[in-house]
């Protein structure tokens, strides 16, 4: 789980720095999005972060259901399947 956090976070940081050298140019949004990457967070439309939470939503929950048992049927929380390999 922490390999995907790390790579999520250094795609994160390549992203900001891609957001800062291409400002007015993207075909995302319009091109409406402007400014230092900082502020770019605040301008991308609310559509676009509820698609985004579903998504993370529906991938997140799918690896819980591959990887980790049931509690309701497990000895005690937080057992990995014994098939399951992380």
């Amino acid at each position: 789980v922490e390999i995907t956090h790390g790579r999520l976070a250094m795609l994160a940081s390549v992203g900001f720095l891609v957001g800062e050298s291409v400002e007015g140019s993207s075909f995302l949004f319009d091109s409406q999005v402007t400014g230092p990457a900082i502020n770019h967070f605040q301008q991308v439309p609310l559509p676009f972060w509820l698609g985004l939470g579903a998504v993370i939503f529906i991938v997140e929950a799918s690896r819980v259901q591959i990887a980790w048992q049931s509690p309701f049927d497990a000895s005690r929380l937080g057992l990995m399947k014994d098939d399951h390999t992380p």
